[in-house]
């Protein structure tokens, strides 16, 4: 695939590579789903890993991975500094998540994604693998009806004003993690509902974009740094609002981040400064959802289903594939 170069980067985006990403993450979730339910998380995270490097490789880009996976828990992964494409195309820094939820996919429970984003160069945080303190929620309110730095009651109380509804009437939704205790606790207090995920936090944060469809108002509580760049590129495509801030409580994870550009380590980013830009975010059910439908095995063909994001437009594509190649291709 020859691109013509006279053109800029965001037209080469849009001409060329949007559904060549839809395949990076077909292909990565296809991968994992054949391992869906086995048991083994490292075998079905290795697998969307490196059907995601195979594809990300024959694209016309020349890419760098600005957010890995796999760091903190040594999982096979694509690694932050890796390049990937052809070389015969524009410089662009992709963010990957091969098999987001990977204990969803080996235990063929709801909500494992295959995810990825890409944007010009320089338009991702460069954010190390550490946790983050987020905030989001969807698009059609005013900006700031959220703050990282607010109470969750004072979130609640605005988000639902915002809404026109009573607090009762939001939905939160939260990791169920030991560290989020209190904030249970004090989300509890204001009358509104939580639904507790195990695992998926791109996916928490990315329900916030159709809450009518996912019935998610609020996210709220401390998931993984790259997870939320992911995120607030997703967000950034349809016009929510995310806030999120390092936890770097530790001398080596400050002097980490320092080393990739983070000079204020308590700064509160927004969305804006994650993910700027033309951001395109392409995520693929590896098993059903309440955002995706995960992959179908048919006789002759594969079904799968994929969201694609753009921010420059505020488009939202929903594709449904279904694939005749698949069901002679071989991973491997």
């Amino acid at each position: 695939m020859s691109v013509d170069l006279r053109i800029s980067p965001d037209q080469i985006i849009e001409r060329y590579l949007s559904m060549e990403l839809v395949r990076v993450t077909e292909r990565a979730a296809v991968a994992a789903a054949r391992l869906r339910g086995h048991g083994n998380e490292k075998a079905a995270d290795q697998a969307a890993v490196d059907a995601m490097r195979r594809e990300l490789n024959r694209l016309p880009i020349d890419g760098e991975i600005v957010i890995g996976e796999g760091e903190r828990d040594e999982a096979p992964m694509l690694f932050i500094g890796e390049k990937v494409g052809n070389k015969q195309g524009p410089k662009v820094h992709i963010a990957v998540d091969p098999l987001e939820g990977t204990t969803l996919c080996a235990k063929d429970m709801p909500g494992s994604i295959a995810v990825m984003a890409m944007a010009g160069a320089g338009s991702l945080l460069y954010a190390p693998d550490v946790y983050m303190d987020k905030i989001a929620c969807g698009p059609g309110y005013a900006k700031g009806v959220i703050d990282l730095d607010a109470s969750p009651a004072d979130n609640i109380n605005a988000l639902a004003k915002a809404k026109g509804v009573k607090p009762n009437e939001i939905s939160t939704l939260i990791m169920d993690r030991p560290r989020h205790a209190k904030l249970i606790e004090e989300v509890r207090k204001t009358g509104c509902s939580i639904r507790l995920i195990t695992d998926g936090d791109v996916a928490g944060v990315i329900f916030c974009t159709q809450p009518e469809k996912t019935g998610i108002d609020l996210y709220l509580g401390i998931g993984g740094a790259p997870e939320g760049v992911l995120a607030a590129a997703a967000l950034r495509c349809v016009g929510g609002q995310m806030q999120g801030r390092l936890i770097l409580d530790t001398e080596e994870k400050r002097v980490r981040a320092h080393g990739m550009g983070v000079l204020d380590p308590n700064k509160k980013y927004d969305m804006s400064e994650m993910a700027s830009g033309d951001v395109i975010v392409c995520a693929t059910g590896v098993t059903d959802g309440g955002m995706l439908s995960g992959v179908r095995f048919g006789k002759d063909f594969i079904e799968t289903e994929t969201l694609v994001y753009r921010s420059i437009t505020g488009t939202v594509r929903r594709i449904y594939g279904e694939h005749r190649e698949f069901s002679k291709f071989q991973l491997d």
